[in-house]
């Protein structure tokens, strides 16, 4: 499968925000954004102004970025949820929440989506007592996910447990850490989603 494999620092810097593909290290001084918050490039310093075309396809990058997905993925869950009934830039938004690798992130057990991807495809989930290890799976409401017995001492999840505090733990989950579990306890509104993206955008540039 095809992917994303330059700096993802450079990133973080073209959508202008940081984008937490990095874990712990957005924190610290070795954050290239904190640095070099321009564009990457020759040109990155120069004032650029967009289109109508160029904001929303911007928004669109950012998002993709965020979650970690190529072109024709992300534009498999907008099919999606176009085709729901409901908002469709909300329903792409928790489409996109509800992928196992976006919840082992959310729930604590890794310190970035690219992690949390790692460590499930090497088979440390089980998800409602059931092993998973594709990281598109969609988690629905009451689901339980739990990190393997033999997996509780690999070091990535602990060190990533210890440092939740740091980001929170959505209100929308239910983290038992003795345990090494996490439940859906509803799926999140628009509100509880908090991350800096105009969706209808992406909604728009989509429907031309």
């Amino acid at each position: 499968m095809a992917r994303y494999r330059e700096s993802t620092c450079r990133l973080c810097r073209r959508e202008g925000l940081k984008l937490f593909l990095k874990g712990d290290r957005r924190y610290s001084e070795k954050c290239a954004f904190e640095r070099r918050s321009y564009a990457p490039g020759d040109h990155g310093q120069m004032r650029k102004k967009f289109s109508d075309y160029g904001v929303q396809l911007r928004e669109k990058q950012k998002l993709k970025r965020l979650y970690g997905l190529l072109e024709k993925q992300f534009r498999g869950y907008f099919e999606k949820a176009d085709r729901q009934k409901g908002i469709t830039g909300t329903n792409l938004l928790i489409f996109l929440e509800r992928r196992l690798d976006n919840m082992v992130f959310r729930m604590g057990f890794a310190n970035s989506r690219t992690e949390a991807r790692q460590l499930v495809r090497h088979n440390h989930f089980t998800v409602s007592g059931k092993p998973v290890n594709i990281p598109s799976y969609l988690i629905r409401l009451g689901d339980e996910v739990q990190v393997r017995e033999g997996s509780r001492k690999v070091e990535k999840i602990v060190e990533a447990m210890e440092t939740v505090a740091r980001r929170g733990v959505p209100q929308w989950l239910e983290i038992d850490k003795t345990n090494f579990r996490g439940v859906v306890k509803t799926l999140p509104t628009r509100e509880e989603l908090t991350m800096p993206v105009k969706e209808q955008l992406i909604v728009e540039l989509y429907s031309k």
